[in-house]
């Protein structure tokens, strides 16, 4: 008997000998696709664990896999704060990362960042890449993570934010695994503005600079702001559909949406949250929801992930943004000038068509007369002038109404203080 049971160990070392041998190369898979959101932490100071698993559970129902989890080092709550989105995503089953804000974090902070990625990159609800888990930045270009590497004892798989493409090419120096674009609105570097539409300029950059590495590239629906220190728009008003194209089109490894939360630049797509400090940025974000363009990313989302080149629509739907004002209309409290870009920005409503099959756009803006657009079946991008009043908005399929609704705000011919943000709502079949 112990010959024979012998003789059934030697076979079995011998057939998983044979399976792979220590000088035979490790082949890993392909990676999956992940979509993440940037989640400005600092300013969520009072959060409990019950507004990020709010927050969490309503990403996943989009297909976002984590946030990235935009920290400063100035702000004391910082560690608090990380640890309960470490434990609502445990919880929840969602993931995240931590993207150091180096608007805060410095060069000399090697230690610090090393302690909380020794902390953190084995959690179980940190997002993990190729075994390693994912550490990111809003700029920072020149860290040197090699030293955060080899002091934590998980290994990191870093993307940092880089402002110049060509950076790229000497990253291996600072030990960096790829790299994220902040490129998400048109403009020819900084913060440029140039007029739209949105291209591929920098994502083909990135992916030539970067030879093979990992690129995170920026999906985002809208900028405008309206601080004494940062006073613009870019030009991206058909950018929630137009992004997402452009994505399909380029596959990129990982795609990073700006913003989950931040309302002083106008780009968030969660829910607005009461709970949050406010910088200011309430003036032109409270009455303003951005939570339609979830039900358009949901579909561009889950084609990404299947590598197809257009999304599947499952149900009809129509998703409209619109501005509260004319571009030029006059703004009797405001202290600050008008945001720089605005000149280039169009006086118009636009809807995203979500169609199964072909059907008749029909929408009336204020007191113009109704625009009658055929549009294909899937996601269809429209513009229409823009007029003073109420939005109407109606799908018309076979001689019969299939979606009928009303915008929710009227646009306005004053105003107490510029808006450039948008209103976006949806309407859906039997609506």
């Amino acid at each position: 008997m112990i010959c024979k049971a012998l003789c059934v160990i030697t076979s079995l070392l011998a057939v998983v000998s044979g399976l792979a041998t220590p000088t035979e190369p490790i082949v890993h898979a392909e990676p999956s696709k992940y979509v993440f959101a940037h989640f400005m932490v600092g300013i969520v100071k009072n959060y409990q664990l019950a507004d990020w698993i709010a927050d969490m559970t309503t990403a996943q129902a989009i297909g976002i896999d984590a946030f990235a989890l935009n920290c400063a080092s100035i702000d004391s709550y910082t560690p608090d704060q990380l640890a309960l989105a470490y434990q609502a995503a445990e919880q929840v089953g969602f993931k995240v990362f931590i993207s150091f804000d180096f608007a805060y974090w410095s060069n000399g902070d090697t230690d610090k960042i090393t302690a909380y990625m020794q902390k953190y990159a084995a959690h179980p609800a940190q997002m993990q890449y190729n075994g390693a888990a994912i550490v990111s930045t809003f700029v920072g270009d020149s860290f040197n993570w090699g030293p955060v590497k080899k002091g934590t004892s998980h290994p990191i798989w870093a993307l940092p934010n880089l402002q110049d493409p060509a950076e790229a090419t000497s990253g291996t120096s600072r030990s960096i695994d790829g790299a994220f674009s902040w490129y998400a609105w048109p403009t020819d570097g900084g913060n440029s503005i140039i007029p739209g539409p949105m291209t591929t300029i920098w994502d083909e950059r990135f992916v030539k600079d970067l030879a093979g590495r990992t690129y995170m590239a920026p999906v985002s629906p809208w900028f405008a702001t309206h601080f004494n220190s940062k006073n613009w728009v870019f030009i991206c008003e058909s950018l929630p559909t137009l992004r997402w194209e452009q994505m399909l089109q380029l596959q990129p490894s990982l795609i990073e949406i700006i913003s989950w939360n931040d309302y002083g630049e106008s780009h968030y797509i969660g829910p607005y949250s009461a709970n949050h400090s406010d910088d200011g940025s309430s003036q032109w974000a409270v009455g303003m929801p951005h939570d339609a363009w979830r039900n358009l990313y949901k579909p561009f989302i889950k084609a990404y992930k299947s590598g197809a080149m257009a999304p599947i629509i499952e149900e009809d739907e129509l998703v409209y943004w619109y501005r509260p004002t004319p571009k030029n209309v006059a703004c009797t409290n405001d202290t600050l000038p008008q945001p720089n870009g605005v000149s280039m920005l169009h006086d118009s409503v636009f809807v995203a068509t979500m169609l199964t099959e072909p059907a008749t756009l029909i929408v009336t803006s204020g007191s113009n007369q109704p625009v009658s657009i055929e549009v294909p079946a899937g996601i269809v991008t429209s513009n229409i002038s823009m007029g003073v009043g109420a939005q109407k908005f109606s799908v018309v399929r076979g001689g019969k109404a299939i979606m009928n609704g009303k915008g929710g705000l009227e646009v306005k011919d004053n105003c107490k203080h510029w808006n450039y943000n948008v209103f976006t709502g949806s309407v859906a079949k039997g609506g």
